[in-house]
Protein backbone atom coordinates (compact mmCIF):
# COMPACT_ATOMS: atom_id res chain seq x y z
CA UNK A 1 0.00 0.00 0.00
CA UNK A 2 1.43 3.40 -0.97
CA UNK A 3 1.97 5.77 1.93
CA UNK A 4 3.99 8.94 1.74
CA UNK A 5 6.10 10.66 4.35
CA UNK A 6 4.78 13.59 6.42
CA UNK A 7 5.70 17.16 5.60
CA UNK A 8 9.21 17.75 7.02
CA UNK A 9 8.24 20.99 8.74
CA UNK A 10 5.16 19.75 10.59
CA UNK A 11 6.75 17.92 13.51
CA UNK A 12 9.65 20.31 14.05
CA UNK A 13 7.53 23.45 13.82
CA UNK A 14 5.02 22.17 16.37
CA UNK A 15 7.76 20.94 18.69
CA UNK A 16 9.45 24.36 18.68
CA UNK A 17 6.12 26.09 19.28
CA UNK A 18 5.35 23.84 22.25
CA UNK A 19 8.87 24.37 23.67
CA UNK A 20 8.37 28.13 23.50
CA UNK A 21 4.90 28.13 25.07
CA UNK A 22 4.94 25.17 27.49
CA UNK A 23 6.64 26.81 30.45
CA UNK A 24 6.57 24.38 33.34
CA UNK A 25 5.23 21.40 31.38
CA UNK A 26 6.84 18.02 31.93
CA UNK A 27 8.12 15.79 29.13
CA UNK A 28 4.96 13.63 29.14
CA UNK A 29 2.74 16.70 28.85
CA UNK A 30 4.89 18.02 26.01
CA UNK A 31 4.61 14.69 24.15
CA UNK A 32 0.83 14.68 24.63
CA UNK A 33 0.53 18.18 23.20
CA UNK A 34 2.75 17.26 20.26
CA UNK A 35 0.74 14.12 19.43
CA UNK A 36 -2.55 16.02 19.72
CA UNK A 37 -1.32 18.77 17.40
CA UNK A 38 -0.08 16.27 14.81
CA UNK A 39 -3.38 14.39 14.93
CA UNK A 40 -5.29 17.61 14.26
CA UNK A 41 -3.09 18.42 11.28
CA UNK A 42 -3.51 14.90 9.85
CA UNK A 43 -7.30 15.07 10.25
CA UNK A 44 -7.42 18.45 8.50
CA UNK A 45 -5.30 17.16 5.62
CA UNK A 46 -7.40 14.03 5.29
CA UNK A 47 -10.58 16.10 5.19
CA UNK A 48 -9.16 18.42 2.54
CA UNK A 49 -7.96 15.54 0.36
CA UNK A 50 -11.30 13.74 0.64
CA UNK A 51 -13.18 16.93 -0.22
CA UNK A 52 -11.09 17.42 -3.34
CA UNK A 53 -11.46 13.78 -4.37
CA UNK A 54 -15.23 13.90 -3.85
CA UNK A 55 -15.45 16.97 -6.07
CA UNK A 56 -13.26 15.23 -8.66
CA UNK A 57 -15.49 12.14 -8.62
CA UNK A 58 -18.58 14.29 -9.18
CA UNK A 59 -16.80 16.15 -12.00
CA UNK A 60 -15.88 12.86 -13.68
CA UNK A 61 -19.50 11.75 -13.46
CA UNK A 62 -20.62 15.05 -14.98
CA UNK A 63 -18.13 14.74 -17.84
CA UNK A 64 -19.25 11.18 -18.49
CA UNK A 65 -22.88 12.32 -18.67
CA UNK A 66 -21.97 14.99 -21.25
CA UNK A 67 -19.94 12.63 -23.41
CA UNK A 68 -21.90 9.34 -23.53
CA UNK A 69 -19.84 6.32 -24.48
CA UNK A 70 -22.05 4.19 -26.70
CA UNK A 71 -20.78 0.62 -26.59
CA UNK A 72 -24.02 -0.82 -27.91
CA UNK A 73 -24.81 -2.44 -24.57
CA UNK A 74 -27.51 -0.87 -22.35
CA UNK A 75 -26.19 0.18 -18.97
CA UNK A 76 -22.51 -0.04 -19.92
CA UNK A 77 -20.32 2.93 -19.04
CA UNK A 78 -16.61 3.60 -18.99
CA UNK A 79 -16.74 4.58 -15.31
CA UNK A 80 -14.29 7.48 -15.15
CA UNK A 81 -15.23 8.26 -11.55
CA UNK A 82 -14.11 4.76 -10.55
CA UNK A 83 -10.53 5.99 -10.91
CA UNK A 84 -11.16 8.36 -8.01
CA UNK A 85 -13.07 5.79 -5.95
CA UNK A 86 -10.32 3.18 -6.24
CA UNK A 87 -7.68 5.78 -5.35
CA UNK A 88 -9.63 6.70 -2.20
CA UNK A 89 -10.01 3.02 -1.36
CA UNK A 90 -6.29 2.36 -1.72
CA UNK A 91 -5.05 5.50 0.02
CA UNK A 92 -7.64 6.02 2.75
CA UNK A 93 -9.81 2.94 3.27
CA UNK A 94 -13.21 1.45 2.56
CA UNK A 95 -15.19 3.81 4.82
CA UNK A 96 -13.89 6.90 3.06
CA UNK A 97 -14.38 5.27 -0.36
CA UNK A 98 -17.98 4.42 0.50
CA UNK A 99 -18.60 7.98 1.66
CA UNK A 100 -17.11 9.55 -1.47
CA UNK A 101 -18.94 7.10 -3.72
CA UNK A 102 -22.28 7.69 -1.99
CA UNK A 103 -21.88 11.46 -2.28
CA UNK A 104 -21.03 11.11 -5.97
CA UNK A 105 -24.02 8.84 -6.68
CA UNK A 106 -26.49 11.12 -4.89
CA UNK A 107 -25.26 14.35 -6.50
CA UNK A 108 -25.05 12.91 -10.03
CA UNK A 109 -28.37 11.14 -9.56
CA UNK A 110 -30.23 14.29 -8.56
CA UNK A 111 -28.58 16.34 -11.31
CA UNK A 112 -28.91 13.93 -14.23
CA UNK A 113 -31.12 11.04 -13.11
CA UNK A 114 -33.86 10.11 -10.67
CA UNK A 115 -34.41 8.07 -7.52
CA UNK A 116 -34.31 4.82 -9.46
CA UNK A 117 -30.97 5.65 -11.07
CA UNK A 118 -29.63 6.56 -7.62
CA UNK A 119 -30.77 3.18 -6.28
CA UNK A 120 -29.19 1.29 -9.19
CA UNK A 121 -25.90 3.17 -8.96
CA UNK A 122 -25.76 2.93 -5.18
CA UNK A 123 -26.23 -0.83 -5.23
CA UNK A 124 -23.51 -1.28 -7.81
CA UNK A 125 -21.13 1.14 -6.12
CA UNK A 126 -21.41 -0.42 -2.66
CA UNK A 127 -21.01 -3.99 -3.94
CA UNK A 128 -18.02 -2.88 -6.00
CA UNK A 129 -16.34 -1.26 -2.97
CA UNK A 130 -17.00 -4.35 -0.86
CA UNK A 131 -15.40 -6.68 -3.40
CA UNK A 132 -12.40 -4.41 -3.98
CA UNK A 133 -11.86 -3.87 -0.25
CA UNK A 134 -11.75 -7.63 0.32
CA UNK A 135 -9.23 -8.10 -2.49
CA UNK A 136 -7.07 -5.24 -1.21
CA UNK A 137 -7.09 -6.75 2.27
CA UNK A 138 -5.58 -9.98 0.93
CA UNK A 139 -2.62 -8.03 -0.45
CA UNK A 140 -2.28 -10.44 -3.37
CA UNK A 141 -3.82 -8.47 -6.25
CA UNK A 142 -2.58 -5.74 -8.55
CA UNK A 143 -4.61 -2.58 -9.04
CA UNK A 144 -5.79 -3.82 -12.45
CA UNK A 145 -7.16 -7.06 -10.96
CA UNK A 146 -8.84 -5.21 -8.11
CA UNK A 147 -10.42 -2.75 -10.51
CA UNK A 148 -11.56 -5.48 -12.92
CA UNK A 149 -13.30 -7.35 -10.10
CA UNK A 150 -14.85 -4.10 -8.90
CA UNK A 151 -16.13 -3.30 -12.39
CA UNK A 152 -17.81 -6.69 -12.70
CA UNK A 153 -19.25 -6.42 -9.18
CA UNK A 154 -20.62 -2.96 -9.96
CA UNK A 155 -22.62 -4.25 -12.92
CA UNK A 156 -23.82 -7.27 -10.91
CA UNK A 157 -25.04 -4.95 -8.16
CA UNK A 158 -26.92 -2.77 -10.62
CA UNK A 159 -28.64 -5.74 -12.26
CA UNK A 160 -29.63 -7.20 -8.88
CA UNK A 161 -31.15 -3.90 -7.74
CA UNK A 162 -32.96 -3.54 -11.07
CA UNK A 163 -34.33 -7.09 -10.75
CA UNK A 164 -35.56 -6.40 -7.21
CA UNK A 165 -37.34 -3.24 -8.37
CA UNK A 166 -38.79 -4.73 -11.55
CA UNK A 167 -38.44 -8.54 -11.41
CA UNK A 168 -38.18 -9.36 -15.10
CA UNK A 169 -36.19 -12.34 -16.32
CA UNK A 170 -34.80 -10.57 -19.44
CA UNK A 171 -32.81 -8.28 -17.12
CA UNK A 172 -30.70 -11.25 -16.04
CA UNK A 173 -29.79 -11.97 -19.66
CA UNK A 174 -27.65 -8.83 -19.67
CA UNK A 175 -25.67 -10.04 -16.66
CA UNK A 176 -22.97 -12.10 -18.48
CA UNK A 177 -22.46 -9.34 -21.05
CA UNK A 178 -22.23 -6.63 -18.40
CA UNK A 179 -19.83 -8.73 -16.33
CA UNK A 180 -17.48 -9.04 -19.29
CA UNK A 181 -17.86 -5.34 -20.03
CA UNK A 182 -17.14 -4.54 -16.38
CA UNK A 183 -13.98 -6.63 -16.49
CA UNK A 184 -12.71 -4.86 -19.60
CA UNK A 185 -13.44 -1.34 -18.41
CA UNK A 186 -12.18 -2.28 -14.94
CA UNK A 187 -8.81 -3.29 -16.37
CA UNK A 188 -8.54 0.06 -18.17
CA UNK A 189 -9.45 1.92 -14.98
CA UNK A 190 -6.95 -0.19 -13.04
CA UNK A 191 -4.09 0.79 -15.35
CA UNK A 192 -5.07 4.44 -14.94
CA UNK A 193 -5.06 4.11 -11.14
CA UNK A 194 -1.70 2.33 -11.21
CA UNK A 195 -0.23 5.13 -13.31
CA UNK A 196 -1.59 7.77 -10.92
CA UNK A 197 -0.22 5.96 -7.85
CA UNK A 198 3.27 6.02 -9.34
CA UNK A 199 3.10 9.82 -9.49
CA UNK A 200 1.63 10.70 -6.10
CA UNK A 201 3.97 8.92 -3.75
CA UNK A 202 5.00 12.27 -2.28
CA UNK A 203 1.50 13.12 -1.11
CA UNK A 204 0.83 12.80 2.60
CA UNK A 205 -1.75 10.16 3.42
CA UNK A 206 -1.95 9.00 7.01
CA UNK A 207 -3.96 5.84 7.66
Amino acid sequence: MIQATPFPWSYNAIAVHIDNTSDGFGQNRRDDLLIDSMNRINKAKRASYLGLLTALAILCGYIESLIPFNFGIPGMKLGLCNVVILLVLLLFGWKEAALVSAARVVVIGFLFGNLFSIAYSMGGAMLSILVMAILIRTGKFHETGISAAGGAAHNIGQILVAYLVTPQLPLLWYLPILMIAGLITGILIGFAVWAVLLRIQGIVVQK
